[in-house]
């Protein structure tokens, strides 16, 4: 069966592709250019047949979000409870990453409970297994690492990120510049950088990219190239390894792109708000436009349990620059595994964050909604008001609970509505949109 790419080259605009279209409110034959161009990526899966959603060029903004299980923590119904709440809350992707207990399991669980396209990193697995098999990760071999893509990709993945960008290069310019200020923090970036030093030996992902290639080609899964050495602190940004990674990535996804396989590059990680542009510029040029995927990015690094607000400013910027699928941070980062309740959270604060840069990224439509409810915040339309909230049940909920004794008006003013008595002295003077 051929990829959303192959069939775009030929000319033919799939189902996919029109209920992209049909949603993005676009054009579909620009859609099918894009897709037929690598610019754009339907994650999907023969075996599955996920929910349709498009990432790239020209597209609204999308969200992911990320679950699963820690050596500490396994529980299969929460994970299952945590792909729902990601999913009512208006995730547009999901990553299940679990690294605990039975990985089969919890995938399989988590992908039947969805519609969402639904990705995960298959290193986590590699590893464990390696590790429960041998007692010793880096004894893993890679016969079973590339059997065990097979097989996740056999689940339904709709897409997989995998570090193929990580070589015996990368990993000298991190020993030449002093290591970093933040360490490594990608668990499957430490783990193959860990197999390699072990065993001598270049990473089998890189070496062998070709191989990766045809097993998701083969389900039309999307291959994200993974971002291994992406900063875990704002000192380690665009230093020479990250930049080294992204380099071949970005060389990575032109190869996959030109074998059939639709292509995806991560980055960045903690990233300060004045390079955010710069990186992204610097992916799409070198990748020639392919889709990026965000990680973050977090522009500072003092601010634990409010970190999903840290990333939310660092995604409103990368989403006005350029960037097409950006990953959730929770409350919880660098402190626990996430519950319900920070999934929730970090998925809305994630779609504020896409909201806010797609104004900025296409402001002749991405402005309207905010002018219309400007208008209703005018005009006291309170039921207008809710049906153009991101979120408008917890918007009611929020006004329910404190009514005020004059419901026109809010308990933040009450008697004192300026909105209320601007109203009354310019109401003569409207012009409908003109104001």
């Amino acid at each position: 069966m051929k990829t959303q790419i192959e069939l775009a080259r030929e000319g033919i605009l799939t189902q996919q592709m029109e209920t992209v279209a049909r949603e993005e409110n676009l054009p579909s034959d620009f859609v099918l250019k894009m897709v037929a161009q690598g610019k754009i990526v339907i994650p999907w899966n023969h075996n599955r047949k996920p929910k349709a959603v498009g990432i790239g060029k020209g597209l609204r903004t999308k969200v992911n979000a990320s679950i699963g299980t820690s050596s500490d923590i396994v529980d299969y119904e929460s994970e299952v409870r945590k792909a729902k709440a990601a999913e009512e809350s208006g995730a547009d992707t999901l990553m299940e990453l679990s690294v605990g207990g039975d990985l089969d399991r919890v995938r399989r669980e988590v992908i039947a409970a969805v519609d969402l396209p639904v990705g995960n990193v298959p290193l986590y697995q590699a590893f464990c297994e390696a590790g429960r098999k041998y007692g010793d990760p880096n004894k893993l071999d890679e016969e079973l690492l590339f059997d065990l893509i097979e097989r996740q990709c056999a689940d339904g993945m709709g897409f997989m990120a995998v570090h193929c960008g990580i070589n015996r290069y990368t990993i000298e310019r991190l020993k030449r510049q002093g290591y970093r200020y933040g360490g490594l923090v990608s668990k499957g970036g430490v783990g193959m950088v860990a197999w390699m030093l072990a065993n001598d030996r270049e990473n089998p992902l890189y070496e062998k990219f070709d191989r990766v290639v045809a097993i998701l080609k083969k389900y039309d899964t999307v291959l994200s190239l993974g971002n291994g050495l992406r900063a875990g602190a704002i000192h380690d940004s665009s230093d020479r390894a990250q930049v080294q990674e992204l380099l071949i990535n970005c060389e990575l996804a032109e190869i996959g792109r030109d074998m059939g396989c639709q292509m995806l590059v991560e980055g960045p990680g903690h990233v300060p708000l004045d390079e955010i542009e710069g990186n992204i510029q610097l992916q799409k040029r070198m990748s020639g436009g392919a889709p990026y995927y965000m990680l973050g990015p977090i522009p500072t690094d003092i601010a634990p349990g409010f970190d999903h607000i840290t990333a939310a400013i660092g995604a409103a910027q990368s989403s006005r620059y350029g960037a097409d699928l950006i990953c959730y941070i929770t409350p919880a980062e660098h402190l626990a595994l996430p519950n319900e309740e920070d999934v929730r959270n970090g998925v809305k604060a994630a779609r504020v964050a896409a909201y806010i840069g797609d104004m900025n990224k296409y402001p002749e439509k991405g402005r309207v909604r905010d002018r219309e409810m400007s208008k209703a915040r005018r005009d006291l339309n309170w039921e207008r008001q809710f049906d153009l909230a991101l979120f408008p049940g917890d918007a009611r909920a929020i006004r329910a609970c404190r009514m005020p004794e004059d419901e026109q008006t809010c308990t933040m003013c009450g008697d004192f509505c300026a909105s209320r008595g601007a109203g009354k002295l310019f109401s003569g003077y409207l012009r409908g949109d003109k104001l």
